[in-house]
């Protein structure tokens, strides 16, 4: 790992941050919509799979530590164990799931694949992850669980556009990245 990548990793963990500072949307009946998923989707689209799993693993590292990162604040060892302790866990995989698509491809991939790519890592892993230990957590049937998550994939898929965007122009302004 040289300077560069150690600077990329550290700028997407404070991109992450970042972005827990943009207010929330709330959807009806109450469903909160944040920006850090989308952190999620962008560091494993621009960096690639090592770093961009490394730079969501540097930032949750962070929050266990204590500060308070995350979307509305929270922070701490605690936030792993609650309800959303799976979708956090869930970030590292689905950040490193999204690198290690774009990886395969020498020059930037299609639109339509660029997003089916994130679509994969940044909802369908993330869920893998998160649903399964929602469930445990608040004690409720998995499908229960899925159909409750279900709330967040309008906002979810509203982020993989706009990220597959954004990555497909960043990349065509810094193809070294």
């Amino acid at each position: 790992m040289n300077t560069k990548d150690i600077v990329l990793i550290a700028l997407f963990a404070a991109l992450m941050a970042a972005l827990g500072v943009v207010p929330q949307i709330t959807l009806p009946l109450g469903v909160p919509i944040t920006a850090q998923s989308m952190g999620v989707m962008l560091a494993g689209a621009l960096l690639g799979a090592k770093r961009g799993g490394l730079a969501i693993a540097l930032f949750l590292g962070l929050v266990a530590l204590g500060l308070p990162l995350l979307a509305g604040g929270r922070g701490g060892a605690g936030v792993f164990f609650g309800a959303s302790g799976g979708f956090l866990i869930g970030f590292v995989v689905g950040a490193f799931v999204i690198g290690l698509l774009f990886d395969r491809h020498k020059t930037q991939p299609a639109f339509l694949l660029s997003l089916i790519y994130i679509l994969v890592g940044g909802i369908g892993v993330v869920y893998l992850f998160g649903v399964p230990w929602l469930a445990q957590i608040a004690e409720l049937s998995l499908g229960q669980a899925l159909v409750g998550s279900a709330a967040f994939l309008p906002g979810d898929c509203v982020k993989a556009v706009l990220t597959a965007l954004i990555a497909r122009e960043v990349r065509k302004a810094i193809p070294t990245l």
